[in-house]
């Protein structure tokens, strides 16, 4: 795919900006504004997206800078490849101990103050946090979306799972999905006749298959329900072998490049492992791609290097009227340009902690107080083994199957819902193998030169790794605020977290690591698990104590619902209070099931851009592309 924007500047001056009133004015450059911009400029709608990150980093030049960067840096924190950046500073890795009672963690720029401290992270970047994730692309369960009227807990979704089918269908199409449908059939999960998914499976890696051996036969019993252990490939946004049958047999074609100023972005995965924070040949979908195609179609602006601070409302009638910026574009010069975007329509897109920080920033907290509550993420509890043999750990990508059939059932009206992921590549996120592993070998086992190394191949090859991603409630308890006593570089407040978990997860956190016990002695694995009193996340249940780590899902700050007394947007994502403001993603979100967010957010957010179309009317412009205002 090539774009029309042939030469550098990809992002338009500050003052450019400022001086135009735009259809559509969108806070974030992630998927979910990527998205609603690539539809709306389509139809010839004027759109700007403003990005806190500096909106240059999508040349090939500009990825190698960030791999490198990532190999070279000690901590591997999930933000490794981004450089530090004062002016939009992002969550990073400064979690050293648990929380005690009534401390507050303020090192670095997400302020926790527990009961739970959580390592959950997001990137302030060109693309968002598609830069880092996994790509994991599984839909919501049908039981998802209807929590309290199936199983007396959380809350109903305004939509269900068939009124939000066709978009997911798009989202596939958007990302890339590659995966089988047919190991998508459970769960109540249905596909219309015939569809295929854009790409085929990413092939079952040989610990799956030796998994899938080893574990068939075997059953989960939970109550008086019991499902196979099955392992099923997972569907994820990642470029494998596009399908010929797609499309009613017209086939799939990956967009490829974006082809901005030679940005080869779209290769085929070489199985790294190393998807989360970054894939060193782009195979992973990130927004950037999206993002592309939505500025080459020349209706679309991006404004880089500038920071949303303060959303202007009409007391009269509720109608946000601009949205004031700080562009920090000439900062190396220690130059900054203050001013407003105007538009008709504004959509905050930056994510479920950036969208209501700024809302409370700006004194908006809604009518029913809600702004920043009922924050979800998914909880993780990591369990790890020695295999008896090698079965190949190293080899990428991240995770191609998982154990998925329990992901809904009756027991949800007992306890929070779950779905089990087998990792390819050890130990790594529990343990930091396998560095910790050559110390282990090296200072407690004395062993050197040839003993080191087949040691270390012989530790590391034989490594199995389950994740068990766990539901968790939205509770208003829950929530992002601000603070006056936390403040970025540039006075803006900071987000803090308040986040704890109840029974109804933790019920599940002690039955998943039963199971993975029960897994390990099939498999015969030896258990290598521990979990330190002192590291944050620490948690007891029933007198055994568990380390649950984030999913970097955040969700649910801005829930939509039925009415304003009870939600913060509609089932449109369109704020109760504000009539041409929309939240989007995955803040929207009323549950969060057991499904990585990505591809339901993106469905959402290509029905928010319907209902923006239908708003506006016809779009008819046709402007010049930022190449052109250099």
């Amino acid at each position: 795919m090539t774009t029309n924007l042939s030469s550098p500047p990809l992002t338009i001056p500050p003052e450019v900006a400022f001086g135009t009133e735009y259809d559509v004015a969108i806070v974030g450059s992630g998927v979910s504004g990527a998205i609603i911009a690539k539809r709306l400029g389509a139809q010839g709608f004027r759109v700007l997206v403003i990005e806190a990150g500096s909106g240059r980093d999508i040349t090939v030049s500009d990825y190698a800078e960030s791999v490198e960067r990532f190999y070279t840096t000690v901590g591997k924190d999930n933000n490794a490849p981004y450089a530090l950046n004062p002016d939009a500073p992002m969550p990073r890795d400064y979690h050293t101990k648990k929380l005690n009672d009534g401390e507050t963690n303020d090192q670095g720029y997400l302020v926790q103050r527990g009961p739970l401290e959580i390592d959950s992270t997001y990137s302030r970047v060109l693309g968002g946090t598609t830069r880092h994730w996994e790509a994991k692309a599984l839909r919501m369960v049908p039981d998802d979306f209807r929590m309290r009227t199936t199983f007396g807990q959380g809350r109903d979704w305004p939509v269900s799972y068939d009124d939000l089918e066709p978009y997911y269908r798009e989202a596939e199409r958007e990302l890339g999905v590659s995966g089988d449908v047919e190991h998508q059939r459970y769960a109540g999960l249905t596909f219309p006749e015939g569809y295929v998914l854009p790409m085929h499976r990413m092939p079952p890696s040989y610990l799956d298959q030796v998994m899938a051996r080893d574990l068939a036969g075997m059953e989960i019993t939970l109550g008086d329900e019991s499902w196979p252990l099955e392992v099923r490939s997972t569907p994820q946004a990642r470029n494998g072998i596009p399908n010929r049958a797609y499309d009613n047999g017209k086939g799939y074609v990956p967009t490829g490049a974006v082809s901005l100023h030679q940005a080869e972005m779209g290769g085929r995965c070489q199985g790294n492992t190393n998807c989360v924070p970054i894939c060193p040949v782009q195979a992973k979908y990130d927004a950037r791609k999206t993002l592309g195609a939505a500025l080459g179609s020349g209706n679309v602006h991006l404004l880089g290097a500038t920071v949303a601070t303060r959303v202007e409302i009409d007391e009269v009638s509720g109608r946000v009227t601009a949205i004031e910026c700080l562009s920090y574009g000439g900062r190396d010069r220690g130059e900054t340009t203050a001013g407003k975007i105007r538009a008709k329509t504004f959509v905050l897109a930056a994510n479920a902690v950036e969208n209501p920080r700024l809302m409370l920033a700006s004194g908006l907290a809604g009518r029913a107080g809600l702004m920043g509550r009922n924050l979800m993420d998914h909880v993780y509890l990591l369990t790890w083994a020695l295999m008896p043999e090698v079965v190949g750990a190293g080899r990428g990508p991240l995770c191609t199957s998982g154990i998925e059939d329990m992901r809904t059932g009756g027991y949800r009206a007992r306890q929070a819902a779950v779905r089990f992921s087998i990792h390819n590549d050890g130990w790594g996120w529990a343990t930091g193998a396998p560095y910790t592993d050559l110390e282990d070998l090296l200072e407690m086992q004395n062993k050197f030169g040839a003993d080191l190394r087949r040691g270390l191949v012989d530790r590391v090859s034989r490594q199995l790794l389950l994740d068990c991603m766990i539901e968790v409630l939205p509770d208003e308890s829950n929530r992002i605020s601000v603070d006056p006593a936390f403040r970025d570089a540039h006075g803006n407040m900071r987000p803090v977290l308040s986040f704890d978990v109840g029974s109804y997860t933790l019920e599940t956190a002690a039955f998943s690591r039963r199971l993975t016990r029960q897994i390990f002695q099939r498999l015969g694995a030896e258990d290598h698990t521990r979990y330190d009193p002192r590291a944050p996340g620490y948690v007891t249940h029933d007198g055994e104590g568990y380390v649950l780590r984030g999913g970097n899902h955040w969700a649910g700050t801005h829930m939509m619902g039925t009415n304003p007394a009870s939600s913060v947007v509609d089932a449109h994502q369109r704020s109760w209070d504000h009539a041409n403001l929309f939240l989007a993603g995955a803040g929207s979100m009323a549950s969060i099931g057991t499904a990585n967010t990505t591809l339901t957010l993106s469905a959402l957010c290509l029905r928010t851009a319907e209902a923006i179309a239908r708003d506006l009317g016809t779009g008819t412009f046709t402007g010049q592309t930022a190449g052109e205002y250099a």
